[in-house]
């Protein structure tokens, strides 16, 4: 049993799930505009539950059903890609019945005394516990709660001067969001550094065990022997499987018994991983990003960023990870971190009881987390800015980047890496690149762009066919059998059976004298070790070592295009960098060997003309990874920058523009979206990207509902009886009814939510004697006529009188440039001061839908 305390601290409500009872909201505001509030703006009776208001009468009587209806559509929409193992998200709602005590409070605990008047109304959501609050899978009423917080701060404000205790918590709350957002750091880098450690350890166990120790992986465990090295061979504290049964390492005997070990342990972490997630949170699986852009947008997930989320997706990723499935824990912690800073806002009720504010943590964290992942704190704040975070003032800028630096501070002192960097692929060389190295760079994005395009459409038409088939009814068998599959074929070939974050450092590093991989079988005479590297022709090994390296391209963007998805905690940053690696570096030991066998070329005439090695095939590895990962994810500046913080290659920032740049137009170019937004629609996420643009003509009265000639479901200022609003109620679903002065004259009034409307009516029954079903329910001031019948039910205090309106004749351009940019739920359209008909976000999305001639009915949500 959870409580969610109103303002004002007298008032809760109890809801009692059958999920994980975190509650959590986040929003944000595109274009880094904040949401105008105008003089005519109300507090508490802006709608405050859905933003999907559907007019049109139905005849569904169930609130919380798993029909969703919206227009005149009456159909069961499947479950999103990331739902609980083919459960419908509506199945939630009959676990999230609330039990709500109602009372009047007796006096106002606003903050001014005898109440706040703002647009002409008073703030009363403390008289009844439950007005306010958002129901799961709706969307927050951005005015209403940046309005709440503004008057809560000049309350504060005004307070300070009584006493020194006031003063104090005046204090506390101006820098509240600074000790947030610390403390969400700090977690975050802990948080990260367990699962680095873990992830580590449990990898190494593939391969052998340390049996001094058996808590050390395999780096560890040679230091702690005072072994400088630990190739095969040379560390004798560390013992590979068939070593621990009396084998040896090499001949089939050994290789057998490695190549069972590597199978049973990767079996073993995937269904562990797997059922973690489907006992204890559903909700821990697959990246989590297009998930924290849609809450970020505004949506209400709740359980998405729960303290059992937290914990499973932490154990889930360092086991997946381990199994050596073509996934990555990079993404996995934006969601992780997201997940802290929503339960560290609990901590302060000037965020954890207003979505709007808890939306600013919630992008601080989302920075952290990114910056965590890769040791890039520049990184993750532009990162959250560019692709994740949907509103982003100065301010959230400015706490995002105190919480990716005290995130990285933190992974930095704890040093899981054991290199004293906070990246994973610091480079060292420092040669730079020849201005005609811009056109193989450039080609390497074109390459990426078209790779991260093949790689979207293949990923979502095999999600479709989990989606809509019975393979969604089997997960674990799912992840089992991808698992078994990616194991038989990795271990074979060195290059897919090493852990891929060791794959990228492999083929960054520039190849010197220590090198012993057959990557770097150059014909060189190394004499001095302080000499500079000469060019020289490639080996037998370099290619065989290519020839690998294509086998292993192919092997993982098949995999990967089959994993990403699946029910366990899966990341794609880290696919998406190998894959672009192995691009890269093939396409370096090319350029390479066209220097050395042609040296007197005007192009390499002049650099490489002295005997050193001219071109770094590390660079171009580099930059293949930023390419791909550009095409997929669509990222510009954040991934440049992402990119020379990771590897620490500040002087290469040139090639990576040129390649990022390329990728997005090709992947643009080739398919509109990125693989995040990708998966925002394919599971019907009801969310308005600020980034695209509405290009048709088409007008309000094109889009509102009801159609013209259909009813519209109203209620009366005066002359509506309990009865009535009862009985309308029952017979729609709407989340919310306009208010008009009468039925013949329908001028708009103002706009009551449903959720306020049973909420008091339940409440004056109780409470007040007389009320009864013929009692009128009045949405006017002023003293009522009293007649013979029993009392009226004033609700004018539940009225927001200034609901945002536009004409029937307002383009739908600018209607959903305000959807974008106030964060609206619904509009109403009105002509001469007339009613007639109501614009939704979900609306706004069908029509999006229609006009891009796709299908409007995947958007699941109300």
């Amino acid at each position: 049993m959870e409580k969610f305390p109103l303002k004002g601290g007298r008032s809760t409500i109890s809801t009692s799930t059958g999920h994980s009872t975190s509650y959590q909201a986040v929003t944000k505001k595109s274009n880094g505009q904040h949401p105008t509030l105008t003089s005519t703006t109300s507090l508490s009776t802006l709608p405050p539950d859905d933003d999907m208001i559907d007019i049109t009468p139905t005849n569904d009587n169930s609130r919380h059903s798993n029909t969703m209806m919206s227009g005149n559509d009456n159909m069961r929409h499947p479950s999103p890609t990331h739902s609980p193992f083919g459960r419908d998200f509506n199945d939630h709602d009959d676990n999230n019945k609330q039990e709500v005590t109602v009372r009047f409070s007796t006096s106002f605990d606003g903050p001014e005394e005898g109440g706040i008047s703002f647009a002409g109304m008073a703030d009363n959501s403390d008289d009844i516990p439950g007005i306010g609050q958002y129901d799961d899978f709706h969307t927050i009423d951005w005015q209403r709660d940046i309005a709440r917080d503004r008057m809560r701060h000049r309350y504060i404000v005004k307070k300070r001067q009584n006493s020194l205790c006031d003063l104090i918590k005046g204090a506390h709350d101006a820098w509240s969001g600074w000790l947030c957002v610390l403390l969400v750091g700090i977690t975050a880098g802990c948080v990260a550094a367990v699962v680095d450690v873990g992830a580590s350890w449990m990898a190494d166990l593939k391969f052998g065990i340390c049996p001094q120790a058996f808590w050390l992986n395999r780096e560890q465990c040679c230091w702690s022997s005072n072994e400088t090295t630990f190739d095969s061979g040379n560390c004798s504290q560390w013992l590979m499987w068939p070593e621990v049964f009396s084998q040896a390492r090499e001949g089939v005997g050994g290789y057998i018994i490695s190549y069972f070990f590597y199978i049973f342990w990767a079996m073993s972490f995937a269904a562990l991983a797997a059922s973690l997630v489907r006992q204890f949170a559903p909700y821990a699986c697959g990246s989590g990003i297009p998930e924290i852009k849609t809450i970020l947008s505004g949506f209400i997930i709740r359980g998405y960023l729960g303290k059992w989320t937290l914990i499973i997706k932490s154990v889930g990723i360092m086991l997946s990870v381990s199994a050596g499935l073509c996934l990555g824990k990079e993404g996995p912690m934006v969601h992780i971190a997201s997940c802290i800073g929503n339960i560290l806002s609990y901590l302060f009720p000037k965020y954890g009881k207003n979505e709007a504010k808890k939306r600013e943590i919630l992008s601080a964290a989302a920075a952290a987390g990114v910056s965590v992942a890769f040791g890039a704190p520049i990184g993750g704040v532009l990162f959250s800015l560019e692709e994740v975070s949907y509103y982003f003032p100065l301010k959230t800028l400015w706490r995002s980047f105190f919480c990716a630096l005290i995130a990285a501070f933190i992974l930095r002192s704890i040093n899981p890496f054991g290199n004293n960097h906070t990246v994973m692929f610091f480079v060292e060389y420092k040669q730079p690149w020849i201005f005609f190295e811009l056109i193989p760079f450039v080609g390497l994005g074109i390459i990426g762009g078209v790779i991260g395009t093949i790689f979207i459409k293949a990923n979502l038409k095999w999600c479709r066919f989990r989606k809509y088939s019975r393979l969604g009814q089997y997960p674990v068998a799912e992840v089992l059998v991808i698992t078994l599959i990616t194991a038989i074929i990795a271990y074979p070939n060195p290059y897919t059976r090493m852990n891929m974050g060791e794959l990228i450092f492999l083929l960054f590093k520039q190849c010197g004298i220590s090198n012993s991989d057959p990557l770097c079988d150059y014909n060189r005479n190394f004499t001095d070790v302080n000499s500079a590297i000469e060019i020289a022709a490639a080996g037998p090994g370099v290619y065989h070592a290519i020839w690998l390296l294509i086998l292993t391209f192919i092997v993982k963007l098949v995999l990967t295009i089959f994993t990403f998805g699946i029910k366990v905690p899966c990341g794609l940053f880290i696919p998406s960098l190998c894959l672009g690696a192995i691009m890269g570096r093939i396409v370096g030991i090319g350029m390479e060997q066209l220097a050395y066998n042609y040296p007197k070329v005007w192009i390499f005439s002049g650099e490489c003309s002295t005997g050193e090695n001219c071109i770094t095939p590390g660079l171009y590895a580099m930059v293949g990874a930023a390419a791909v990962l550009g095409g997929v994810t669509r990222m510009t500046v954040s991934l440049v920058v992402i990119m020379f913080e990771l590897t620490g290659g500040v002087l290469y920032i040139v090639p990576l523009m040129a390649a990022a740049m390329s990728a997005k137009w090709v992947g643009d170019a080739l398919g509109r979206q990125g693989i995040y937004d990708a998966h925002i629609s394919l599971n019907g996420y009801p969310f308005l990207d600020s980034k695209d643009e509405f290009a048709h003509t088409t007008l309000a009265a094109d889009v509102m509902q009801p159609k013209r000639n259909e009813t519209l479901s109203v209620i009366t200022q005066d002359s509506m009886t309990v009865d009535d609003v009862e009985t309308l109620l029952k017979e729609t679903e709407h989340n919310g009814y306009p208010v008009v002065v009468s039925k013949e004259n329908q001028y708009l009034v103002g706009f009551v939510v449903r959720k306020n409307l049973n909420l008091s009516i339940e409440n004056a029954k109780r409470m007040i004697d007389g009320i009864c079903g013929q009692s009128l329910v009045l949405f006017t001031s002023g003293n009522h006529v009293q007649t013979l019948g029993p009392p009226p039910l004033k609700m004018k205090k539940y009225l927001d009188m200034a609901p945002i309106t536009v004409t029937d004749q307002t383009p739908m351009e600018t209607v959903v440039d305000m959807f974008r940019k106030l964060g609206l739920r619904q509009t109403l359209v009105t002509h001469n001061g007339r009613l007639l008909g109501i614009i939704t976000k979900k609306d706004v999305l069908r029509h999006i839908k229609q006009m891009d001639n796709e299908d409007p009915n995947t958007v699941l949500f109300n």
